[in-house]
């Protein structure tokens, strides 16, 4: 009788243990996979455009400030800063505007004109990044994109008022027969003034044949350029002339420094061509780079822009 209770006994532990047994599974452990570095992540967009009215902080990082898109290319740091052109200076890239290095995670950036600046990288997304400038406490907050995606048509519009900055003088060189006579046909110059407000323009009367650098000036007033809801090409230009009231005009881009005006009022048309083209941050002969001598553009945050992040991308 103990021989058989032993015997079950020892039966009852075989199974508990059998099974307890069967219920262990052993895994593989988990090892998680490094991730790319800042500089495989830099150079992984062609380019990165700066979503400037996202900024954050009081201060600035001047050439972040300035372009619409920067790039990361072996070492060497490219810049858009110029709507005129864009898509196709330097290949789409812009110009070479310094040189940059990466340093776990912050990227070292030297600049032409501006100096070294050390900036923070913190990835947001697969193409969305944040640089902080710890000497500013500011953020700017960039997303990635190929050249091939990259809607450079819409940039161009939604920076227009830039294009107008980009030239020395604006000069008529056609006015239409149709369209009743205005006050307005006797202005053959116009130009509009970066830093500030981003408002200023200044007209002239003199002949066409006047060279750009013996313009006299007879005016000064505020210009504006409104968006037309609905149509992200279409373009409202007005000049506040203090004797004239507000001029409005339909603004059309015919080429990269030719602008087309429409007058409603007189049913007018005329064409202004750019002279004096501003590159900004451009080379010198001796291959340094100089600041110009205008005021130099700053691109300006614009409170409750409504912002898509697909908005670059065609």
């Amino acid at each position: 009788m103990k021989t058989l209770k032993l015997l079950l006994a020892i039966t009852l532990f075989s199974s508990m243990m059998s099974s307890c047994y069967t219920e262990v599974i052993v895994e593989d452990p988990i090892i998680d996979e490094p991730g790319i570095s800042l500089n495989q992540l830099l150079s992984s967009y062609e380019l990165w455009y700066i979503n400037i009215n996202q900024t954050t902080g009081n201060g600035e990082v001047p050439f972040l400030q300035r372009a619409f898109t920067v790039s990361f290319i072996n070492g060497t740091f490219y810049a858009n800063n110029n709507i005129s052109g864009i898509g196709t200076n330097g290949n789409g890239y812009g110009i070479d505007v310094g040189a940059y290095g990466t340093n776990f995670d912050t990227v070292e950036i030297d600049h032409d004109i501006d100096g070294f600046y050390p900036l923070r990288v913190d990835q947001l997304s697969a193409n969305r990044i944040r640089m902080y400038d710890a000497a500013s406490n500011t953020s700017y907050y960039l997303t990635g994109y190929q050249r091939s995606n990259f809607d450079y048509d819409f940039v161009f519009y939604d920076n227009i008022h830039y294009l107008l900055q980009e030239f020395t003088a604006w000069k008529k060189v056609y006015t239409s027969q149709e369209g009743m006579l205005n006050e307005f046909d006797n202005e053959n110059f116009l130009t509009f003034l970066a830093g500030g407000n981003d408002d200023t323009f200044l007209s002239s009367t003199d002949t066409e044949e006047t060279p750009i650098a013996d313009l006299i000036y007879d005016y000064e007033g505020i210009y504006t350029v409104y968006d037309v809801e609905g149509d992200p090409y279409a373009k409202v230009l007005t000049l506040d002339y203090d004797y004239l009231d507000n001029e409005y005009f339909e603004l059309n881009v015919i080429n990269d420094q030719t602008i087309e005006l429409f007058h409603p009022d007189s049913g007018t048309t005329y064409e202004f061509n750019g002279r004096g083209y501003i590159q900004y941050l451009r080379p010198s002969s001796d291959g340094s780079s100089t600041k110009l001598k205008q005021s130099d553009k700053k691109r300006k945050k614009i409170i409750n822009k409504k912002f898509n992040k697909n908005d670059f991308a065609k």
